[in-house]
């Protein structure tokens, strides 16, 4: 059973999309001055969108492995468009309304003792619509060169 699941394209294809796009969002932070942010390889949020880059990546690999009109690639593209359906729309909701949030917290602050108030909220957790695109071209890019190279 290990050896069925170290050796399965369609999974391990996927995970090393959403691992490489994750590194990506580390190299971002480099380049903007922002210093080397481990926290950036958990965090969600920012470019490319790594859920993005692994769904596309699934739905592409089962594509390739499975054909284009096989039940599991249509599973994968549905479950593929929920995912970025949600990281571009109700989680970009949640950011904006957690900046909102924040500048209320930064009033209180102001007038009250800042034991009472604690850390800010976190801000970055949807996409944009850019950042979902970039991820899921990363993970179409991924699996089709992945699977194409090993004469998929």
């Amino acid at each position: 059973m290990f050896i069925d699941l170290i050796t399965n394209w369609v999974l391990i294809i996927p995970l090393s999309a959403w691992i490489f796009a994750q590194l990506i969002k580390i190299l971002f932070g480099l380049a903007h001055g922002e210093g080397l942010d481990l926290s950036y390889f958990v965090a969600s949020g920012g470019m490319p969108s790594a859920h993005s880059a692994m769904v596309c990546a699934l739905a592409t690999s089962i594509a390739m492995v499975n054909g284009f009109g096989s039940s599991y690639f249509a599973i994968a593209i549905i479950l593929a468009l929920i995912v970025m359906y949600d990281s571009a729309g109700v989680r970009q909701s949640v950011g904006q309304q957690s900046v909102v949030l924040n500048r209320i917290i930064v009033e209180l602050k102001r007038r009250e003792p800042l034991v009472k108030i604690e850390a800010d909220i976190r801000e970055l957790m949807g996409h944009t619509p850019f950042e979902v695109i970039v991820g899921g071209a990363l993970g179409i890019l991924l699996a089709w060169l992945w699977l194409f190279f090993m004469g998929v």
